[in-house]
Formats: structure tokens, C-alpha cells, sequence
């Protein structure tokens, strides 16, 4: 009946799969994003690849050093908030960083939804929901649509102050709890061979790596006699 429900709708994927989650009576406990050194090893690898990965509610809980430049400075909590949808919604500045800014919007809200959707139990995504409809005029229009999304792969539009505007693909890399539920997901991202973005992301890399990189000078200026 749902699967009928759904075609005559015209629900794609996502939807179709919210609308099943809606119609279920078993309660799924929110699953704990744990970030396991391999998980971590993984990300540090990919030195010319950003990454960084997500829970459920949109707390970025892991990345490589080229990941938390991309979008705006993970690995400075004053930077940015790591919540990507408070970031999105309570914070200027990420329209500097991302400028399709309502595309990112949407995506958020309905990711946000679905797993408000197959989670309801979770107290800290309901408080999360209830701020940014409190604070965001533009969270409460998103969110009156009922967009529903699964990140899965595509492109997007990022900007950064010392490089320049980049159009990036992106892949989402799921990490399942031992119930197969989604306990993180891994966001990478690539710049198309010979491309202006993939200059820029190089470039990107480069300050980096430079910046993370310890002075040899200062080292043995440190060092004692």
C-alpha cells in the first residue's frame, strides 16, 4: 500500500523511504557517531582529498586538515560552528563560504528531516530543531516544504577567501553501526582534472600543508642547550 502511495505521489527514493520510516511503530534509538583511529587514519590519508564526517544531526565529528579549510575552518571551533546546519542558518558567514547558500540550505533541512523522521526519541535533534526554527526565519520557511534528503553524490560550489571559488564532486561514504544503521557519514571531495577548482584546491593544499607543517627554524630555536 505504501509503495503504491508513493508511486502515485510521485515520492522519489528518499521520500519513499521517509514515508516507510513514518508508517513504522519500532522505535530506533539514534546511533552514536563513534570515530575510531582507523576511521581518522582514513581522512589524514587523503592529504589531496578533502574529507570530513557527519552524524545524524549534522555535528561534524571528524576531518582532514584540507577538509576543515574547505568549508570555513573546522579545526577552529571560533572559526565556525561545527553544527553544518547552525552554521548554515545562525551564522553570515557561511553564505560567504558556500554561494549556492539555498541549495546547501535545503539539503540540510531535509536531511535534518529525515532523520527527525527515524529518530524521534532523540532529545538533542529535537533542541537542535527547536533553535534554528527559533532563531532562523529561513529554517522555518525550509522546513514548511517537508523536504526530505539522503546525501549520496554530486557537486557543489565552495568558496575560500585565499583561492577563490571552487566547483568540487563530492561522494558520501557511509560507516553502519552493527544494527546497519548509518553512524557516520564520510563527505569527499575532488576537483575535475585540469580544471580552474582542481589549480585552486592545489593551491589550497599547499597553504595547508605549509601551515600545519612545524618551522624547522622554530624547532631549534626550542630546543634545549
Amino acid at each position: 500500500m505504501l509503495d503504491a502511495l508513493a508511486r502515485a505521489l510521485g515520492l522519489d527514493a528518499a521520500e519513499h523511504r521517509h514515508l516507510i520510516t513514518l508508517a513504522g511503530t519500532r522505535r530506533i534509538p539514534a546511533p552514536t557517531a563513534r570515530v575510531s583511529p582507523l576511521i581518522q587514519q582514513i581522512l589524514d590519508s587523503l592529504t589531496r582529498l578533502p574529507a570530513f564526517a557527519t552524524n545524524h544531526r549534522l555535528d561534524t565529528v571528524a576531518w582532514n586538515d584540507l577538509g576543515a579549510e574547505l568549508v570555513g575552518g573546522l579545526a577552529d571551533p571560533g572559526r565556525r560552528d561545527r553544527n553544518n546546519a547552525r552554521f548554515l542558518f545562525l551564522d553570515p558567514g557561511s553564505r560567504l563560504v558556500f554561494p549556492e547558500w539555498e541549495e546547501r540550505a535545503e539539503d540540510a533541512v531535509g536531511q535534518l528531516r529525515v532523520s527527525a523522521g527515524r529518530y524521534p526519541d532523540d532529545t538533542e535533534l529535537a533542541a537542535l530543531i527547536t533553535e534554528l526554527s527559533t532563531h532562523s526565519a529561513d529554517f522555518r520557511r525550509i522546513w514548511a516544504t517537508g523536504k526530505v534528503l539522503v546525501c549520496g553524490a554530486g557537486h557543489k560550489s565552495v568558496h575560500h577567501p585565499a583561492v577563490g571559488p571552487m566547483h568540487l564532486d563530492y561522494e558520501t561514504l557511509r560507516v553502519p553501526t552493527p544494527t546497519g544503521d548509518t553512524a557516520l557519514e564520510i563527505h569527499v571531495f575532488r576537483a575535475r582534472p585540469n580544471s580552474p577548482a582542481a589549480t585552486a584546491l592545489s593551491r589550497l593544499a599547499t597553504l595547508v600543508a605549509q601551515a600545519t607543517t612545524p618551522d624547522p627554524a622554530e624547532a631549534t630555536e626550542a630546543s634545549p642547550i
